[in-house]
């Protein structure tokens, strides 16, 4: 029997390749968009970029877990290991975190004892971050207790930060006004272009960056902020980074990452954006997560 079975959700954004190195379970979130069930594309970005076009005016809805799913993955994990270690999106954004505490309250008192609820007061990239984290610190042989002890520290100096390609399904989702999406999308065709980031387990509003031709321009002026301190302390930095039906952008990045930071920061991986976050924010979004 293992040590530890590490579950994660659909909302965070992690490659098939990566979910089987660290040997994790994955519950699914659940969208819903009846009107884009007809709509072409390859995946759902494709599908808003489309619908957009054809003024589909509702975009797709996501739903945590159940708490009859949750309860089945820890059930299942405690089979084939000591203890079980549930990552969950923000409580302050998604409902995964009560629907998951709410199936732990439906354990057995035995069971319960073996079973942890982490709270990532975060989302996307860095739900990986912390689930790849959780499984190296298990496979060095640390409890469960001393593991998420180490989690607090680790997530606590994960950043994350993102631009948008334009603010449009945050208007149609009702995150932001429309007066507020014209004057973001104004300010984008001059080149000021908003930067959002994690914080308190929200997403907010972090900076503007200037002169920014495009959105991976923006984000790498971000970067170069984020990672300053760190790589002034000798730290070799991770990176995850996710993109919204943007491959290119995403490439053009991770390129010149690789270009002028060449040993300083390994990219773990690159992946599409957890629908869970890109139903909100768009297609074109591209997010950068760094982990010390």
């Amino acid at each position: 029997m293992k040590s530890l079975n590490i579950i994660i959700g659909t909302s965070a954004s992690i490659t098939a390749e990566t979910i089987a190195k660290y040997e994790l379970t994955v519950v699914d979130f659940k969208v819903n968009w009846p009107e884009g069930e007809n709509v072409k594309g390859e995946n759902i970005y494709d599908k808003m970029r489309e619908a957009a076009k054809t003024k589909i005016s509702n975009g797709p809805k996501t739903s945590q877990p159940s708490i009859g799913i949750y309860k089945k993955a820890f059930e299942e994990g405690l089979r084939t290991a000591e203890a079980v270690l549930c990552i969950v999106i923000s409580s302050k954004l998604s409902g995964a975190y009560n629907s998951a505490l709410q199936a732990f309250k439906m354990l057995t008192p035995e069971n319960q004892k073996r079973v942890f609820i982490f709270d990532s007061l975060s989302a996307d990239a860095a739900e990986s971050f912390i689930a790849m984290k959780a499984s190296e610190l298990s496979k060095e042989g640390m409890s469960i207790e001393q593991i998420i002890e180490k989690l607090k520290d680790f997530s606590a100096n994960i950043k994350l930060f993102a631009t948008l390609e334009n603010a449009n399904w945050l208007e149609a989702g009702g995150r932001i006004n429309h007066a507020l999406a014209m004057l973001v999308n104004q300010m984008q065709k001059i080149g000021m272009r908003p930067i959002l980031m994690m914080k308190d387990g929200e997403i907010k509003p972090l900076t503007l960056k200037m002169q920014a031709k495009d959105v991976p321009t923006a984000l790498l002026k971000e970067l170069d902020s984020q990672i300053k301190k760190p790589l002034s302390e000798g730290k070799i930095c991770r990176m995850i980074i996710s993109h919204a039906g943007a491959p290119d952008d995403a490439k053009k990045i991770a390129d010149e990452i690789k270009e002028k930071y060449s040993n300083k920061i390994n990219i773990e991986f690159v992946s599409l954006t957890s629908y869970v976050i890109g139903a909100h924010v768009g297609p074109g979004t591209l997010i950068c997560c760094v982990a010390e």
